[in-house]
């Protein structure tokens, strides 16, 4: 991946919607050969989706459950059943395995109390687990999902 790639994927993740003319002038290329590059990332994995934002209060998703989970079994057959379950939860906007003492944390958005109520019983269900704690957001300060793209290596 060379430094216009970068370019690309830094435009990119600011807006998804900008057209391959505009792109390829901001970038430096005409639009067939910036097109191709962007073929080329996303058939490599480096892009791996172009999605809208939406900003989950103004669609009724006012709180954010931040789930820390403990468990006593690390074996592949129950993590396998564990993340298949979790994962198909549309609650769950990102989980992640840990390392320390919290062995998963989940990023859930839900509606209101209730909701998240009715969430963490279908969690506990699905799976014995050890330790569940919640922690409620009361302010997102910020959040972004751009990666900003590394700069390559000055040539010496």
């Amino acid at each position: 991946m060379d430094q216009i790639d970068r370019k690309i994927l830094t435009i990119l993740q600011d807006d998804a919607t900008v057209s391959i003319a505009d792109l390829a002038d901001r970038v430096g290329l005409s639009q067939t050969p910036c097109w191709k590059r962007i073929q080329k990332l996303q058939q490599s994995g480096v892009i791996t989706k172009r999605v809208a934002l939406v900003a989950p209060e103004k669609i009724g998703l006012g709180l954010t459950v931040f789930v820390q989970i403990e468990t006593s079994d690390h074996s592949g057959p129950w993590l396998s059943r564990f993340a298949d379950s979790v994962a198909a939860m549309p609650e769950v906007m990102e989980f992640y395995r840990m390392a320390g003492d919290v062995d998963y944390m989940l990023r859930v958005v839900v509606a209101d109390m209730a909701a998240y109520d009715a969430f963490y019983k279908r969690l506990i269900e699905t799976i014995p687990l050890k330790n569940v704690t919640s922690r409620f957001a009361m302010e997102r300060i910020k959040a972004i999902t751009a990666f900003k793209v590394p700069e390559l290596p000055k040539a010496p």
